[in-house]
C-alpha cells in the first residue's frame, strides 16, 4: 500500500508555468467579457460572453482564431435550432424533442472539433431560459461575439503562448534518457540480472519511442504557436534541434529496444536462447557503459555547445566501445550455436549503435540543429 500510494504522490506532478499562465488568462477574459456584456451593455444573458471568452484562451494564437470560427458557428446553430423549434411548437419539452437531435447530430458530423458540443448544449440553454424571441436570438450572438473577440484578444496579446520551449526539453531528454538506460544495462549486465530486470529494461525502451511520439506531437505545436502570433518576436526563443535530431535517436531507440528483447528473452528462456558466455557479457557491459557515456556527453553537447573537451571525451569512449565490441566478437563460433545466435543478435545491435552515435554519421544533422 506504501509503494502504491509513493507511486501515486510521483505520477502527481504540480501544474507548469504555462498551465498557470494560460488559467490566469482564461479566468481574467472571462472576467473582462462578463463586464462588457452584464456591466456595459446589460444583456440578458451575459453568461454566453464569459463561457466564449474562456473556451478561446487557447494553446495557440491560431487555434484561438480557428475555435471562435468554430464555436460561433456551432452557438448560433444551436440557438436558431431551438428557437425554431420552441416558435413552432410552443412547448419546451416539444422543442427539445425536435432541435435536440440535429444539434447534437451536427455538433458530431461538423468538422469543428471540441466545439460541436456548443451546438447541442446552446440549444439546451436557450430552452432552459424561455428566451427564444428575435431580440434574445439577437442579443445571445452578440454576447458570444464580445465572448469570442475577448477571449482572442487576451490570449495574442497578454503572454502568447510559444511552445519552443518544449520541443527543446523533450529534445535534450532523448539522449539524456538513452544514457540512463544504457548505463541500467550494463550494471544489470554485470551484475548478473533476471529475466524481471530485463522485462523492466525492455518497457524502458518502448517508453523511449512514446518519448518521440510526444516530441512530434510538440513540434507541431510549436509551429503552430508561432502563425499568427503578435508577440512571438518578444518573447526569448532557443532554437530548437532539427527533424534529423528526432530520426537519429529514433534509431537508437530501435537498437534499444532490439537490445533488451534479446537481453529479456534469454534470462526468460522462452525461445531456447541461453546466455552469452560470462566473458562475452562483461565485454556487454564495458562496451553500453561507453555508449552511455557517449549518450550523456551529446546531451551536453546539444544543450551547451560543441567544444573541444566534450569532443574528446566523446572519441575517447567511442573507441572504447568498439575496443570491447572486438573483444565481445571472439566469443562467437564457440561450442554452443544457440549461445551464438543470442549473443549475435546483441552485437548485430550494438555495431548499428555505435554508427549511429559516431559522429560521421550524424554530422549533417547535428550542424543542422545547432544552427
Amino acid at each position: 500500500m506504501k509503494e502504491r500510494l509513493t507511486r501515486l504522490a510521483r505520477s502527481v506532478r504540480p501544474p507548469d508555468r504555462y498551465q498557470v499562465v494560460q488559467s490566469l488568462k482564461a479566468a481574467g477574459a472571462a472576467a473582462v467579457a462578463w463586464a462588457v456584456t452584464g456591466w456595459w451593455l446589460e444583456a440578458p444573458m451575459a453568461l454566453m460572453a464569459p463561457w466564449a471568452a474562456v473556451a478561446l484562451v487557447q494553446g495557440t494564437v491560431y487555434r484561438s482564431l480557428r475555435s471562435a470560427v468554430q464555436l460561433f458557428l456551432m452557438i448560433a446553430a444551436g440557438t436558431l435550432m431551438a428557437a425554431g423549434a420552441a416558435l413552432l411548437t410552443g412547448d419546451t419539452m416539444t422543442a427539445l424533442l425536435i432541435a435536440l437531435p440535429p444539434a447534437v447530430l451536427l455538433g458530431n458530423w461538423a468538422r469543428a472539433g471540441g466545439q460541436g458540443l456548443y451546438a447541442p448544449t446552446t440549444a439546451l440553454f436557450v430552452l432552459a431560459y424561455g428566451s427564444y424571441s428575435l431580440p434574445a436570438v439577437g442579443h445571445r450572438l452578440l454576447e458570444t461575439a464580445v465572448g469570442a473577440a475577448v477571449g482572442i484578444a487576451v490570449n495574442a496579446l497578454v503572454l502568447p503562448p510559444v511552445h519552443s520551449q518544449h520541443v527543446n526539453k523533450l529534445a535534450y531528454a532523448l539522449p539524456r534518457d538513452c544514457a540512463q538506460l544504457l548505463g541500467e544495462l550494463s550494471e544489470g549486465i554485470r551484475e548478473g540480472y533476471d529475466e524481471e530486470r530485463a522485462e523492466r529494461w525492455y518497457r524502458s525502451a518502448g517508453d523511449m519511442l512514446g518519448a518521440l511520439a510526444e516530441l512530434r506531437t510538440a513540434r507541431g505545436w510549436a509551429s503552430e504557436s508561432f502563425r499568427l502570433n503578435p508577440g512571438h518576436r518578444l518573447r526569448r526563443r532557443t532554437p530548437a534541434p532539427s527533424d534529423a535530431w528526432d530520426v537519429l535517436w529514433a534509431r537508437v531507440g530501435d537498437r534499444l529496444l532490439t537490445l533488451t528483447l534479446t537481453l529479456w528473452e534469454a534470462a526468460s528462456g522462452r525461445r531456447g536462447l541461453p546466455r552469452p558466455p560470462t566473458g562475452a557479457l562483461a565485454g556487454l557491459s564495458e562496451l553500453l557503459s561507453a555508449a552511455a557515456e557517449v549518450c550523456a556527453v551529446e546531451q551536453e553537447v546539444m544543450e551547451h555547445g560543441p567544444d573541444e573537451e566534450r569532443r574528446g571525451r566523446r572519441d575517447a569512449r567511442l573507441a572504447d566501445a568498439h575496443r570491447a565490441f572486438t573483444g565481445v566478437k571472439e566469443y562467437l563460433h564457440g561450442s554452443d550455436s544457440d549461445a551464438d545466435a543470442s549473443l549475435g543478435s546483441l552485437l548485430a545491435a550494438c555495431r548499428a549503435l555505435l554508427d549511429d552515435l559516431t559522429p560521421e554519421k550524424e554530422e549533417g544533422g547535428r550542424r543542422t540543429a545547432a544552427g
